[in-house]
């Protein structure tokens, strides 16, 4: 039959508390209610509609399962344990995904904790990696794993601000000791980088608290479609993070938001571990990270410029 339900379109996004207009001979209800309600004369035209309508929500929920949480961990079950009674604390129904190639791994339980053991010391990519495979929603949240979630870690703030710009890829948390740790990249002629850290570029538009950026610290919501598309270079084993960001020059937009909050835990001499200093720092891995980082981006030289923190 000549249907209005043959244009070429992939489905229909019903938002809630929104009247939505579907041609054909259909009656539509759902004009400030939580309920979509669609009648028709004709049962076939109502199945092939149902077939199409896709319901994508607008007011968020944080267990509702809109997101997960990812991190790799390395020989630092203080510091992940400690993490992880926070986020138990603040979102108990969270999903939490990590990647441990700790030397001589140890189980970790819990609700909705999902570990996954490596061969020992692969590396951060690696980890970040595995752990970004396992991911099924529509976002992730990356941490480190000395982190802890404090009253102010609101995650749904992040989802806002994601479900409002749908061009925007990654959107991190504001530390005012981390602040200079945002940067944006240009480019000379020649082939040479420049990182500005500690500045951002105009504001987004409708979140004045939020700054299109280059590249962000290690807590950050995701469009897991989005990074998977970029990846993370397991050969950076030991240290790599702004890597990332470069590799995604072009391919991702970042911004940095002041709306949430994330704590960093301090070093004792309960939780400092001697083995994972050596693995943190190794020697002569600024020679291969440069030659890596210049061979793979095309480039000649990367300046480095610092702004006062504010």
């Amino acid at each position: 039959p000549n249907s209005p339900l043959q244009y070429p379109i992939q489905g229909y996004t019903v938002r809630p508390l929104t009247p939505t207009l579907i041609p054909g001979t259909f009656q539509l209800f759902c004009a400030g209610t939580r309920e979509l309600s669609i009648e028709s004369s004709s049962l076939v035209f109502l199945n092939e509609l149902l077939a199409k309508v896709s319901y994508t929500s607008s007011i968020y929920h944080i267990n509702t399962g809109d997101l997960e949480l990812e991190m790799r961990t390395f020989l630092r079950y203080p510091q992940l344990k400690v993490l992880l009674a926070s986020i138990q604390q603040f979102y108990p129904n969270i999903t939490v995904i990590i990647a441990d190639d700790s030397l001589e791994p140890e189980r970790i339980s819990g609700k909705n904790i999902q570990q996954y053991i490596m061969p020992p010391a692969q590396g951060w990519f690696a980890g970040r990696n595995l752990a970004v495979s396992q991911v099924i929603t529509k976002y992730f949240l990356w941490v480190d794993d000395d982190f802890i979630f404090t009253q102010n870690t609101k995650i749904e703030e992040f989802l806002k601000v994601m479900e409002a710009v749908p061009e925007l890829d990654v959107v991190r948390t504001y530390r005012k000791l981390l602040n200079r740790q945002n940067y944006i990249a240009t480019c000379e002629p020649g082939g040479c980088l420049i990182r500005k850290y500690g500045e951002t570029f105009h504001p987004l538009p409708d979140f004045p608290k939020c700054s299109f950026t280059h590249g962000v610290v290690n807590f950050f919501l995701a469009r897991t479609d989005a990074v998977r598309r970029v990846g993370f270079d397991p050969q950076l084993q030991r240290v790599g993070h702004s890597e990332f960001f470069m590799d995604g020059l072009g391919l991702m937009m970042v911004a940095t938001c002041k709306d949430v909050e994330v704590g960093h835990q301090r070093k004792t001499k309960e939780n400092n571990n001697p083995r994972y200093q050596e693995f943190r720092k190794p020697k002569n891995i600024g020679g291969f990270k440069s030659q890596l980082h210049y061979f793979k981006n095309h480039l000649k030289c990367v300046r480095y410029s610092f702004k006062a923190s504010e």
